[in-house]
């Protein structure tokens, strides 16, 4: 009887994560075209194949649904794994030199980008005039600072760059903004190799350079 309750068990966390899939991917699909303000919960719904109700059960709100599309999107799964405990940042932590760190970043980095452009460009313009996408716009600029500055953080401490920690940060906020992507890659058809060197050389040149704000 335990062995059975734990198959049943398994089998509605696998259909709960299933349509929690479903539901994201719909979401992903709409709040593009046609956008986050013009489509509503129900054809999400529809376009995921379950009832409303069912989606309500599940995100809550649209919001909430908006904000978990965001996080997944740039996460690339559903596990709640903090951003120090992913394998990119150990994988960055183990270079030793300045470039060498940028360029393992700058693979993660793409590799994150190529997989939200989408669904990140279409919630930055749905922010100039939604409240609720631009709160989540807002919470991704701030995450996405928190997660520089703790990577200029590392950088400072290795003694490989010289500058002052949040000096450091505001590069490396500006130059990982998917707006950058967007312009190269999608808009005027860089390689996926070719942003990734022109991260490295851009960010590795205004750190190294002195006459960069000090």
């Amino acid at each position: 009887m335990a062995v059975k309750r734990r198959y049943e068990s398994t089998h509605r966390q696998d259909q709960a994560r299933q349509t929690r899939r479903a539901i994201l991917d719909a979401a992903a699909e709409l709040f593009v075209d046609p956008g986050y303000a013009a489509t509503p919960l129900t054809a999400v719904a529809a376009r995921a194949g379950v009832a409303v109700q069912t989606l309500y059960k599940v995100f809550g709100s649209k919001k909430a649904l908006l904000s978990a599309l965001v996080d997944v999107t740039i996460a690339g799964d559903d596990d709640p794994v903090p951003l120090p405990a992913r394998g990119f940042v150990e994988a960055v932590q183990a270079e030793g030199d300045l470039r060498a760190k940028l360029e393992r970043f700058a693979v993660h980095l793409t590799e994150v980008h190529a997989r939200q452009a989408r669904v990140m460009t279409a919630l930055a313009g749905a922010a100039t005039a939604d409240p609720e996408a631009a709160a989540i716009w807002r919470k991704n600029v701030e995450d996405r600072r928190r997660g520089m500055t703790m990577f200029a953080g590392h950088l400072v401490a290795s003694g490989l760059v010289t500058k002052p920690v949040e000096a450091v940060a505001d590069v490396l906020w500006l130059a990982m903004d998917i707006r950058n992507y967007d312009w190269l890659v999608r808009e005027r058809g860089w390689s996926a190799a070719e942003f990734r060197r022109w991260y490295v050389t851009s960010v590795a040149g205004a750190l190294e350079d002195e006459g960069v704000r000090p």
